[in-house]
């Protein structure tokens, strides 16, 4: 397994038909519990990696990525053809979020969770539980117990 930031990284949805990496050191890894993340990955709570846009480069199926933005914040991506999610961008904050699950060479470390005011998996783990968001990506900074 490789350390962050000794990427590039591929990854890949789950028939392998959309093919991409991501390079360079991801700005953030941590977990969501937003009900939109928890909706869209069918779980209680969604693994995050958060990259400069720039960073992500398709290498593979690029005509069979499908794209839904329910909010101008998000546009979520998945493969046409088996359904699997791939990514999120979120281009008002520069970023992309690659799902943990979808790196499989990439260590991952996670340092947060985001939304856990909505959280409907508690997790112990000694981590810092935000109400909502980090206050410079447009939260409150607001900080739970866990």
């Amino acid at each position: 397994m490789a350390n962050a930031g000794e990427g590039p990284y591929r990854g890949s949805c789950f028939c392998g038909e959309v093919q991409f990496e991501v390079s360079g050191n991801p700005a953030a890894m941590g977990y969501c519990h937003c009900s939109s993340c928890r909706h869209w990955s069918a779980g209680p709570v969604n693994a995050f990696t958060l990259w400069p846009l720039p960073a992500l480069k398709i290498t593979g199926g690029a005509s069979s990525v499908g794209t839904y933005n329910k909010t101008p914040i998000s546009y979520r991506n998945w493969c046409t053809k088996c359904g699997g999610h791939v990514f999120t961008e979120h281009p008002t904050l520069g970023l992309v979020d690659v799902y943990a699950a979808t790196l499989p060479q990439l260590v991952f470390e996670p340092a947060l969770h985001v939304h856990y005011q909505e959280t409907v998996l508690r997790i112990p783990d000694g981590k810092p539980k935000m109400k909502d968001m980090p206050a410079e990506m447009g939260g409150s900074g607001v900080m739970l117990p866990e």
